[in-house]
C-alpha cells in the first residue's frame, strides 16, 4: 500500500511540473497550484513558484529538491521535518529556507486548510521533487 502511495505521489508531482503555468494539480488533500517559471541569468538554473494548499491533517512525505527552497506560509499552520531536527510549525507570515539536497517533509496539523508560497532555485532539467524511500527497517521502528 505504501509504494502505490508513493507511486500516486510522484505522478501527481510529475504531472504538476510538466503541466503548463497556472495548472492546479490535487491528490490525496495537496494542491499545487504553478504559479510562474523562469530561466535565471545563472546558467542551467531556474525560479520557479508553486502554491502549495494542504487540508487538515494531510501531509507531504519526506522529499528533496535540486536547488533551494523558500518558503512564506500563506495562512493556517504548517509543521516541516527537516532531516532529523525536531519538528517546526509555522503560521501564516512566517518563513522558512530549505538547502539544496536537504530531506524534509510537510503537514497540516491544523483543522483548516494550510497553504504556502514555495520558491525554488533550482537546477533546469531535473525532477523538481524527489520523494524518499523508506529502508523497511527504518518504517518497522
Amino acid at each position: 500500500m505504501k509504494q502505490l502511495q508513493s507511486i500516486a505521489m510522484a505522478a501527481l508531482v510529475a504531472g504538476v511540473f510538466l503541466a503548463p503555468s497556472g495548472v492546479q494539480a490535487q491528490q490525496n488533500g495537496v494542491t499545487r497550484t504553478d504559479l510562474q517559471r523562469h530561466d535565471l541569468s545563472t546558467n542551467g538554473h531556474e525560479a520557479i513558484q508553486v502554491r502549495v494548499d494542504l487540508a487538515p491533517g494531510v501531509a507531504f512525505g519526506k522529499h528533496t529538491h535540486p536547488g533551494e527552497e523558500v518558503i512564506y506560509v500563506l495562512e493556517g499552520q504548517l509543521e516541516y521535518q527537516i532531516e532529523d531536527k525536531p519538528p517546526v510549525t509555522l503560521k501564516a507570515g512566517d518563513v522558512l529556507f530549505i538547502p539544496a539536497g536537504t530531506v524534509h517533509s510537510a503537514r497540516n496539523p491544523g483543522d483548516v486548510k494550510g497553504s504556502e508560497l514555495a520558491t525554488y532555485i533550482v537546477e533546469k532539467g531535473k525532477p523538481l521533487v524527489t520523494l524518499v524511500k523508506q529502508h523497511a527497517d527504518k518504517a518497522a521502528h
